[in-house]
């Protein structure tokens, strides 16, 4: 008879199988904690962040024209000083995405020419996206002379009072004149489903893309822009820069590091601009 070591009858060693299941415990935990959302902390490189939102603007663009349907992108800036709370608090610093679609690949508007869209109307695509420490402004436009940030294509001017303002978005929480989109008629909440969530988010600064991949700012009251431009500058906290020039206006300038993103309105192609 082989004896027994004194040890084994105390032995504790997992086996292969019980490691793989604790391994397989864990993922599935992590999966459930996972956030509903993707933040994207300290946009120290406005190109980092100007890539991301140039990714939840191509996802849009591309589920509209796979899907055959309308997607909007939600645009919302809140107080990077605060906790992100509900309802939220506007303000300056975090910049706020989200993605929708529509379920039955109309622009789900009805009749109505203003208001909310039906949230059990609409699906989500992707997670909510935040941004912190960055600012939309409302820059002076590109002169369309090159391919600088300086001479970047040209805004269309619909005149006073909305100037360039239904081209490009900026100063979200602006009052008229000076703040982009000029007028917003329409509006979805964050999350959306059926039956209807509690509403966390009201988005009415919006960009839509059809089922061919136009681009239209808010939706089909106003016409296609040949360019839709975001500006994106650098905060401390909720704290903006000061511009150097046309402070409190539709045309500010800033010294240091800023970025511009173009969308074309036709072709929906999305070019990032940097000084």
């Amino acid at each position: 008879m082989i004896p027994r070591l004194p040890n084994d009858e105390h032995s504790t060693a997992f086996t292969l199988v019980e490691l793989l299941v604790v391994i397989g415990i864990i993922a599935a935990l992590m999966l459930l904690l996972a956030p509903a959302f993707t933040t994207i902390s300290q946009a120290g490189n406005l190109t980092s962040a100007a890539a991301t939102i140039k990714g939840v603007i191509e996802q849009a663009r591309s589920t509209a024209m796979a899907s055959n349907t309308y997607t909007w992108v939600g645009f919302y800036e809140e107080d990077e000083s605060k906790a992100s709370t509900t309802p939220p608090t506007p303000g300056n610093g975090r910049l706020v995405l989200s993605v929708v679609a529509s379920n039955d690949g109309t622009n789900v508007y009805g009749s109505a020419s203003s208001g909310s869209i039906d949230p059990t109307k609409l699906r989500q695509v992707g997670k909510l996206t935040k941004i912190e420490s960055v600012h939309l402004p409302l820059f002076a436009v590109g002169d369309g002379t090159d391919d600088t940030f300086g001479t970047r294509p040209t805004l269309e001017d619909d005149g006073a009072p909305a100037g360039y303002n239904y081209g490009r978005f900026g100063e979200l929480n602006g009052t008229s004149p000076n703040t982009a989109p000029y007028t917003t008629p329409f509006n979805f909440q964050y999350p959306v489903g059926n039956p209807a969530p509690a509403v966390q988010y009201t988005f009415n600064k919006l960009l839509q893309f059809s089922p061919v991949g136009e681009a239209r700012v808010n939706g089909n009251t106003y016409n296609i822009r040949h360019v839709v431009e975001i500006g994106l500058i650098q905060t401390h906290g909720n704290v903006v820069p000061t511009p150097t020039g046309g402070v409190g206006t539709s045309a500010a300038t800033y010294a240091g590091n800023v970025v511009a993103l173009q969308i074309t309105g036709f072709g929906g192609n999305v070019k990032i601009y940097t000084r």
